[in-house]
This record gives C-alpha cells, structure tokens and sequence, in this order.
C-alpha cells in the first residue's frame, strides 16, 4: 500500500504563489511500480479534476513526461524533488485556483491501483 500526505496549501492573494509537496511512503504491489503522480483539485458539488501529472513512460517506465491541465498551462509547474515526493508550483493564482488539492500515485501495470491523499485546501482571494 501507499500512503500519500500532502502539505504547503493555505490562503494567498490573487497573483501570488504557493508550493504544494506530496511525500509517499510504503509500495505498491510486489510486480509493480509507481506509473504516475500528480495533483487533482476538487471544488464543493464539482467533480475532481486533473490539474498536473507526471507519468512515467512505457514500456520501460523509466521516464517521465509531464501533463497539465488547460487551466493551469503556463502558471503550474510539477516535479519530482525525490523519488518518493512531488511538487506542484503553483504561481500567478487565481480566484478560480480555489479548491482542495489531492495528490495521486497510481500503481502498476499489473495490479492496477489509485491511492489518494487526504487533500490541501488552497484559498486565492482578490
């Protein structure tokens, strides 16, 4: 199993910039590796949406590419600081920036599994 926990969110302007880390421990299945992490967000009576993932390439899963969203191209910037923790950089927020932030790992191929952190509130007020 793994276990996700996430830090770095709070309130800032609109404008502004934080920085949010996900730390991993445990490990997926015996025959598996981490194919990707990343960051949803989720507003109330919304669904959860993708926000930056990096995933690994097959089939050797040895690279990794990154993935944003529409929303956030330009102003987020995620990587991997070490092999168990990712960062989202989040700069020139706004209002609508506003919303839990989750961090995924996704284990694989063989025994396909989410695990999920339990969320950073991140507030961007004018």
């Amino acid at each position: 199993q793994v276990q996700l926990v996430e830090s770095g969110g709070g309130s800032v302007q609109v404008g502004g910039s934080l920085r949010l880390s996900c730390t991993a421990s445990g490990s997926c299945g015996s025959f598996d590796v981490v194919l990707a992490m990343g960051w949803y967000r989720q507003t109330p009576g919304k669904q959860r949406e993708l926000v930056a993932i990096l995933a690994r390439e097959a089939p050797d899963y040895i690279n990794s590419i990154a993935n944003y969203s529409d929303s956030v191209k330009g102003r987020f910037t995620i990587s991997r600081d070490t092999p168990n923790t990712v960062s989202l950089q989040m700069d020139s927020l706004k209002a609508e920036d506003t919303a839990s932030y989750y961090c995924l790992s996704k284990c694989g191929p063989y025994d396909l599994k989410d695990y999920w952190g339990r969320g950073t509130q991140v507030t961007v007020s004018s």
